[in-house]
Order: structure tokens, then sequence, then C-alpha cells
């Protein structure tokens, strides 16, 4: 049955409607969402109240629930924008109540004619309405706020792998010192069971600086003679240095003649044979008697051990300007600075009749090669020549011997004061004498030393207030 157009009962719905040609777009400050669709798209406007749209024939509308429904909403909406959506089919569903909203833009999926009507329901797009987007921000943020989320997830990732690089950088930091020390701990055990000990000390009160007593001793059978017919066989100090490290100020090497006058137990006899006669801790009361120090530590070098260590380290550099062919030292050498080896550097430590100073050119040398033997020892060559380290380190604890309290870090400690008061800033020369050939019967050719200076020397040597450099009679001139 065909129904007339405008018989039409104007409460329901058509499916589809054509709107006046010439009609423009209702200004309006509320622009509905929208977006540009595939394809040209047509949008349901809202019909002039003076026109009707031509309604086809025999077109079933929707039902009167639906459309009140739809009334209800775009009442309650207002004036609000709705959002713009893509509707899976291309109908446009009236809104009940044009005037209280703005138009909705529908892109359909294709475009389509009213059955029944008799124009064509697709207008060209150019004659239709441009929607806008009434806030450009949000329709950003609302699009592209799924852009940030991967670099989040990234920096997530980040921060996750962040803690297990630390911990293990940490866990291999702990490996190391872990490793370091049980390597300074094996050192320490294996320097310490090798160090033979010896009673020396006495009970003399402490005193503020500490002080070493280096000696450099031959045990001799009689069979060598380097000193002269008047030395005889036994257990000789024929080097005694005192190295002092105060609190503050330089450290400093002070070597006393093994000919100085000593008066043990009202015997005179020199200082070199006061350990055999008198026994070790008879020598160390008179080293304190001369310092006014207390001696806290003892180090006593065997010279045949002292070959050994130099032929561990390869040679020493040693300087002498003279040239000497002695025959009780059997020292051959060649003015000038050369490399030593271990048999040369006891030679040139022992010499003394060849020397126009005797006894304190001998004392001058012995010192140089004790410098020489530590800076070798300590050299960046050595140290990472974990070969050379063994070597140097059995042929030393071999030729060493030390005082009762004497420890692996005292003898490094010491090493490093050596260093120091050997260097540049360091003070090293001899104790003072009034009469270097002052002549005693049964005792010979001895040295005098002049108390008074030493007393004075040693106290200033003690409180770090002696300025770097050397000092003696030597050193005076």
């Amino acid at each position: 049955m065909t129904q007339e157009s405008g018989g039409a009962d104007p409460h329901i719905n058509p499916p589809s409607f054509i709107p006046a040609g010439n009609r423009r777009p209702r200004p309006s400050g509320q622009v509905p969402r929208s977006f540009a669709p595939a394809r040209a798209s047509r949008q349901s406007g809202q019909a002039p109240s003076d026109r009707l749209p031509v309604m086809g024939n025999n077109v079933e509308g929707p039902q009167p629930n639906a459309n009140a429904k739809a009334s209800t909403n775009a009442a309650d909406n207002g004036r609000r924008t709705p959002p713009s959506f893509s509707p899976k089919t291309g109908r446009a569903t009236r809104s009940a109540a044009p005037d209280a909203a703005a138009p909705r833009s529908i892109p359909p999926s294709r475009a389509r004619m009213s059955s029944g009507s008799s124009r064509n329901a697709v207008r060209n797009p150019s004659d239709m309405p441009v929607s806008r987007p009434s806030s450009p921000a949000a329709n950003v943020s609302t699009k592209f706020s799924h852009i940030g989320r991967p670099a989040a997830a990234t920096a997530k990732t980040v921060t996750a792998h962040r803690p297990r690089a630390l911990r293990i950088i940490l866990c291999a930091i702990a490996v190391l010192v872990a490793a370091l020390i049980l390597s300074v701990f094996g050192a320490w055990q294996w320097v310490d069971s090798k160090l033979n000990r010896s009673d020396w000390l006495t009970d003399t009160p402490n005193t503020p600086a500490s002080t070493w007593l280096i000696l450099g001793s031959d045990e001799r059978d009689g069979s060598t003679d380097y000193g002269g017919v008047d030395d005889i066989s036994g257990f000789r100090t024929d080097t005694i240095l005192v190295l002092i490290k105060p609190k503050s100020g330089p450290s400093s090497l002070i070597s006393i003649p093994r000919d100085s006058l000593m008066n043990v137990d009202n015997q005179y006899m020199k200082i070199n044979a006061v350990a055999q006669i008198a026994g070790k801790k008879a020598l160390i009361s008179n080293v304190e008697q001369i310092t006014g120090q207390k001696i806290d530590h003892v180090a006593q070098i065997k010279f045949g051990g002292l070959q050994n260590v130099v032929n561990a380290l390869g040679g020493i550099e040693l300087c002498y300007d003279e040239d000497v062919q002695d025959s009780y030292s059997g020292l051959n050498w060649k003015t000038g600075c050369h490399t030593a080896d271990g048999s040369t550097a006891l030679s040139f430590s022992r010499m003394r009749y060849a020397d126009a100073r005797g006894d304190f050119g001998r004392n001058e040398r012995q010192r140089q090669v004790i410098s020489a033997i530590v800076k070798k020892a300590s050299s960046s060559g050595t140290l990472t020549n974990p070969s050379k380290v063994v070597a140097v380190s059995n042929a030393a604890m071999s030729a060493l011997t030390v005082d009762e309290k004497t420890n692996p870090y005292t003898l490094l400690t010491m090493a490093l004061a050596f260093k120091s008061a050997t260097g540049s800033n360091g003070i090293s020369g001899s104790v003072y004498w009034s009469d270097p050939d002052y002549y005693v019967d049964g005792v010979g050719s001895s040295v005098l030393l002049d108390d008074a200076r030493n007393t004075e020397l040693f106290n200033q040597l003690a409180d770090g207030t002696h300025k770097a450099g050397a000092v003696g009679n030597l050193a005076e001139g």
C-alpha cells in the first residue's frame, strides 16, 4: 500500500531525508568533533522549520520507543558537543530535538539512496558543512596519548637494567677487594714466617720519633781481610746507620763510624766490636747514648746476603769518581757510574784503604749501596715482575735478622723512611767527631765523637726541625 508524503505522520522519523539544496551551515559556538572520512560522507543536518524532507513510500520507520529515547537523550545533553563516531551502516539518525544540539557528523561507509525517494540522497561534499574540532589540544592529547607509552616502557626497562649492572659492578669490586685482601694477608703471613728474629731491644723509655738501627755485618772466619791487620775474626757490625722518622718533617739517615770509641763497663773498644764482646743489647744501649733516642727496631743485614739481593735485582747502579784497584776488598772500578752485580756491590761497600777518606768514605758508599737496593726493589719494574719479587724477597729474608717486635708492616715503614731520607728532601750524613784519629792503647786508632753536637743534632732530627741536606763533619768540608 502506498502512502503519500504529504500525509505522513510528522512524529515518525524517516530513515533518510534530503535537505534543501540552498541550505547553509547553522552558525554555532558549539562545533562537534569530527574526523575526515575515507570517502565522501553525508551529515545529518537540522531541517528548516518551513521545509519538510521528502519521504519515500513504503518505508518502515524506527519504533516509537527508540525515537522517544533519542529525543530524551538529546534533551538531556543540551548543547554539549557529542563525540564523533563511525557507524557501521550508512543510516543517519536524526535527533528528536534538532534545535537543542549541533548536528552529528557521521561518515557513512557508502552513499545511500532513500528507498522510494524521488531524489538522490547523496550531496556533493563541497556543499556540506565542514566540522572542526572544538578543542584541538584535547584531540591531539587523545589521539597521540599512546605515543609516550613505549618510551615509558623503555625507561622502565633501562631502570630495571641499571640496578642489575650496578650489582654486577659491586660484586666485581668486592671480588677484587677480597682477592687483594687475601693476597696481602698471604704475603704478610709468608714474610712474617720468613723473618729471623732476635732479642735486641732495651727497656729505654720511648721517644716521640720512630727510630730504626740498621746494621751491616760480616760473620768472618779470619780468611777474608778487608779492614786491616787489626781486624779480628768473628761477628762485627761494620755498617751502623740510624734511621729516624719524626712525626713531622724530613726523615734522616745518619751513619756512625765503625771505629767510634766506646766505653763499655769501663773498657774501651770500637763500636763495631761491642756486639761481639758485650752483646747485642750493649750495642743498642751505646747507640741510644749517642743519639739520645730510643731504638724502636733493629734490622741486621749480612754482607753475604747483600750480594744475593743485588743479583736477584739484576744489579744496581753505583757511582764513584775514582779509579780503584784494591787488593783488600777486591774492588776494580773505573771512574763514573756503572751497573754493579752482587760481588762488585759487596766490594764497593767494603773498600776502605783505597779511599783517601778511609772509614768515613766507606760509610758514604755503604749508604749508597743500601739506597740503591731500596730504590731498585721499590721500582715498578720490580714490583710488576712477580718472579723477581719472589727472588728478591727470598734473598732478603735469608740475609735479614730483625728484633723481636718487628713485623712486615714495620719493614715496609722502614723501607719507605729509608727511601725518603736518601731522597732530595731527606737528611743524610754522619755524626760529628772531635778527633778522627784518636789513639788508645789496646784499641788503636779510633774516632772520638763530639757528644754535645750529636745530642743537638739528633734532637733536631727527632723533632723534625732540621733542614734537609747533608750533615756531619764531611758535609762541613
